[in-house]
């Protein structure tokens, strides 16, 4: 599936992303943005304010959110891409948004974001000049009965989970990216393991 204005689209076939030639003239600066609704008392931040991809590379980001309370405190997020033609290209193969996640009294911890953009993105006219992408993420306290503002395209399916192996691979992958202190892989694999989103190969 792909996403449709403003969302991302799901992610590809592990085969797909492996077959992948990346457009090396058409570099793309993707910044991270992060805000919390008033019902949450939550800090949320990108781990990195910005990164540059090339169309068929896959990158990896991280958030980092902290519960500043003395109570557990579950969140869920929704996210959108901007400009808003540049999401249908835009592939998250796991991420974060759209499942409940619970944070302990002073727990902190480092939220991954796996993605590529599309080879495709450079043959389409609409995006010859777009050279910039911004991913933005907001979290939600989530309460029974609450009603995100999902994008129009929902392309996350809670059928679908990262595997194992996936989470070694994303280590693997952008090493350079891992946010400083501690073993990521670890970091990475538990969160991997608490993220029920379903944007994976």
């Amino acid at each position: 599936a792909t996403g449709l204005g403003g969302t991302t689209g799901a992610g590809r076939s592990a085969e797909r992303i492996e077959r992948m030639e990346p457009v090396r003239e058409r570099r793309i600066r993707v910044t991270f943005n992060a805000d919390t609704h008033a019902s949450i008392q939550w800090n949320f931040k990108p781990q990195q304010s910005e990164i540059y991809v090339v169309p068929g590379e896959t990158a990896l980001a991280f958030y980092k959110a902290k519960n500043p309370t003395d109570k557990p405190i579950i969140g869920i997020s929704t996210y959108n891409v901007v400009p808003f033609e540049a999401g249908q290209y835009f592939n998250k193969i796991q991420c974060f948004c759209f499942e409940e996640q619970r944070l302990n009294p002073q727990e902190e911890v480092d939220m991954p974001v796996f993605f590529y953009i599309d080879p495709e993105f450079a043959e389409d006219p609409k995006m010859a000049k777009v050279d910039l992408i911004t991913l933005s993420y907001t979290f939600f306290e989530a309460k029974e009965g609450q009603k995100l503002p999902l994008p129009g395209y929902q392309n996350c399916s809670s059928s679908e989970h990262l595997k194992p192996s996936h989470t070694q691979h994303i280590t693997q992958l952008a090493p350079s990216l891992l946010p400083p202190g501690g073993n990521k892989e670890a970091q990475s694999s538990k969160w991997l393991s608490r993220s029920g989103c379903g944007c994976s190969v």
